[in-house]
């Protein structure tokens, strides 16, 4: 497993990671089990949020790689707040409600300082002086090491891009969704900004998942593109995971593709499949979209 440099940070995350948020924070010895796993399968980096299971997923983890902690980068989330009634959440994206959710993640994580802090969502009214300003706050007083945000809105990650040293943007971007291709990638590899690509099998739309509508995409559009990886995947020898996992880390702004695992079953899938890990030529990237139209952001900005 390859490690990459996350934007101009001195974070090094392996190029394949693993999201947490659908492991069952209930079931501790699971968790384990799998983080466990992934770690010596090579996996370095693993993501979580406070938004999870209300917290209890911070906890899950931070119980998980206690006893490896400096040997991985743990990434959590801000910006959300549940309410009492735990059925919805209030946005929170403020200096002063950033700072105190800070010591609340360090806490349910047994650490003492979060590698990657992100801003869990944005909107174009947020107050963004006073939100970086939180983040430059909590990296000089070494409670992170970097930050970054985890939103698809293009105007919002361009305003931090230009005015903030965040190191890293999560984002969709799979073989069907390739929005980020036409207004992202390129922008943020130019600025040193990492990209942190989630939902990689689309759902598990390019792998084994009944097809259905995607995005903008219609079902005969989605199987169209999954007949493209059906005659790639015959052609190359190569699994549909693999295909999918490396038709993105073909891009030059990709630090690493974020893998929602949720049971050991799929760990052991990815496990089987990682020694397929390559980046796609030009020809090969083209072969797998050829006919599919190119879609664009429209409602999110």
């Amino acid at each position: 497993m390859r490690n990459n440099q996350l934007g101009r940070s001195s974070l090094m995350v392996s190029e394949v990671s693993l999201g947490c948020m659908s492991l069952h924070a209930a079931d501790q010895k699971q968790v384990s089990g799998i983080i466990h796993r992934a770690f010596e399968e090579g996996i370095n980096f693993f993501d979580t949020a406070d938004l999870y299971d209300y917290g209890m997923n911070e906890k899950a983890v931070g119980e998980a790689v206690h006893g490896f902690r400096k040997q991985v980068v743990i990434s959590s989330k801000v910006g959300n707040q549940w309410r009492d009634d735990r059925q919805s959440w209030d946005w929170k994206a403020n200096k002063k409600y950033i700072l105190k959710a800070i010591d609340a993640t360090l806490n349910r994580l047994k650490t003492d300082y979060l590698d990657l802090y992100q801003l869990h969502g944005g909107t174009m009214d947020d107050p963004f002086d006073e939100i970086i300003d939180a983040f430059e706050t909590l990296k000089k007083d070494g409670k992170i090491r970097a930050y970054g945000i985890s939103s698809i809105r293009p105007n919002v990650i361009k305003t931090y891009a230009e005015n903030s040293a965040i190191d890293a943007v999560m984002l969709q971007y799979n073989l069907i969704d390739r929005r980020p291709e036409e207004e992202l990638l390129n922008y943020l590899a130019q600025r040193e900004i990492g990209v942190l690509a989630r939902g990689p099998i689309a759902k598990g739309l390019l792998i084994n998942k009944p097809v259905s509508s995607y995005i903008q995409y219609t079902s005969s559009e989605v199987q169209h593109i999954i007949r493209n990886v059906m005659d790639f995947t015959k052609q190359t020898g190569l699994s549909h995971m693999a295909t999918a996992i490396n038709y993105i880390l073909s891009q030059e702004a990709i630090s690493t593709v974020v893998l929602g695992l949720r049971s050991a079953q799929q760990l052991n899938e990815f496990i089987q499949v990682k020694r397929e890990f390559r980046k796609l030529t030009a020809g090969e990237r083209k072969h797998l979209v050829q006919g599919a139209r190119t879609l664009y952001y429209t409602e999110h900005r």
